[in-house]
């Protein structure tokens, strides 16, 4: 239900501050893409400011509480879109202003939401676990663009009303969940220092850091969704509808492949196999931004769904698998700000270069980047190259040391160097 209201809401924003540009501000292609790029911008900014804090909220916190408070701000977001798109009061000011508010709840949201997931699943089940959770998101990200823009057509404000239902039904549901609070074991840590701990431990697995940065700077530069409005509005010319069907096309082909991982989950050459999924990914993006044919592009963007479902996957399971409970709110916060830059910061540097090179250049340049930074991970990072197999660090046997709270000591530390 989250994904579904916070999706449709989120595409729906991207459609709004386009056509606002254009019809409200009469600026011309590029300053209007230049638009979008910002939005991707004051989105990034409350992430980047708030990561540390929810890392730790997620860690010292009931899980659930957090969810709860994030959804519930999410859906007070959804209510003034809902009048303000009524009123036809919508300014760039107001949607930006709401973005960056989202930011600031999701950032809240992730961290502790995926940090739930190994509280309820056997670690060797963990990865199919896992697999199961993007299917339901993945189910959400396909009927939620869709459902809103056909509905944004007829009733605009209609889909912001139904979103916010759904945002306080969820903050509901997730309160059936028995209360999950991180383990707290040895002497309090103070908050500062419980920060720089969730640094160190990622910097000092070469493993993990390989697999977040090259999720970071792949989707960084491959990231089309940004411009999906342009295609909608002015390449493919197919409107909100065609927008939220474009933006379904990616979960569409995510969805299937969660199931199919959740079932037979992917448990040799790890490594290898999420290199090629990102380097196909790549590829999948130039072909989209050379396409002039709706139909062909929502099929190259249901392969870049299938795709980009594998390097989740993949980083996903490896990053649960190989940390401490006391750090996973932290860690999956450092993980989560790496997403969001790769999407927000993406979302900016889309804008920007659509503006320069135009819609079509910027994918093409975007999808190009990709493949250049995984060839080059593969010799920066052979780590991942060589990685056979997932293995469980922490869920099976608590982490050696001095104090749990600090998995960089002792017989850690020296696995770290």
């Amino acid at each position: 239900m989250s994904v579904f209201a916070t999706i449709s809401m989120v595409v729906l924003i991207g459609y709004q501050t386009y056509d606002v540009a254009r019809a409200d501000y009469g600026m011309d292609r590029p300053e209007a893409a230049f638009q979008l790029g910002l939005l991707g911008l004051v989105q990034f900014i409350p992430i980047f400011l708030l990561t540390p804090v929810a890392g730790i909220a997620a860690d010292r916190f009931d899980r659930r509480m957090v969810v709860m408070a994030a959804n519930l701000t999410d859906s007070c977001i959804a209510v003034a879109l809902a009048v303000f798109t009524y009123q036809d009061a919508l300014t760039l000011p107001i949607l930006f202003s709401l973005a960056a508010l989202h930011g600031a709840a999701r950032v809240f949201n992730g961290p502790a939401l995926s940090a739930i997931i190994p509280n309820l699943v056997p670690p060797r089940l963990l990865p199919r676990g896992i697999a199961l959770g993007y299917i339901s998101w993945q189910m959400g990200t396909i009927i939620g663009p869709a459902f809103g823009g056909i509905l944004f057509e007829s009733s605009p404000s209609m889909p912001h009303f139904i979103s916010a239902g759904l945002l306080v039904m969820s903050a509901g549901l997730i309160m059936t969940i028995r209360p999950i609070r991180a383990k707290q074991e040895g002497p309090p840590v103070h908050p500062f220092r419980q920060i720089i701990l969730g640094f160190q431990f990622v910097t000092g697995q070469r493993f993990l850091l390989g697999c977040i940065t090259l999720d970071l700077f792949a989707v960084l530069l491959a990231g089309a969704t940004a411009l999906l409005p342009i295609y909608a509005r002015d390449i493919l010319n197919v409107g909100a509808d065609g927008l939220g069907f474009m933006r379904g096309a990616m979960a569409a082909g995510a969805a299937p492949m969660a199931l199919f991982l959740s079932f037979k989950p992917i448990e040799n050459n790890v490594g290898a196999k999420m290199l090629w999924s990102v380097a196909i990914f790549g590829a999948g993006t130039i072909a989209f931004g050379l396409s002039r044919d709706f139909y062909l592009s929502l099929a190259l963007l249901t392969l870049l769904g299938a795709t980009d479902m594998i390097s989740m996957f993949i980083r996903s399971s490896l990053v649960q698998l190989n940390t401490p409970d006391t750090m996973r709110g932290r860690v999956s916060s450092i993980s989560g700000l790496a997403i969001s830059a790769s999407n927000e910061l993406g979302e900016m540097q889309s804008g920007i270069a659509a503006a320069l090179l135009g819609a079509t250049g910027a994918v093409v340049f975007g999808g190009a980047g990709a493949i250049f930074v995984t060839l080059a991970w593969a010799f920066l990072f052979p780590e991942i190259r060589k990685a056979k197999t997932f293995s469980s660090k922490y869920l099976d046997d608590p982490p050696t040391g001095n104090s749990p709270e600090d998995p960089l000591t002792d017989a850690t530390r020296e696995k770290t160097k």
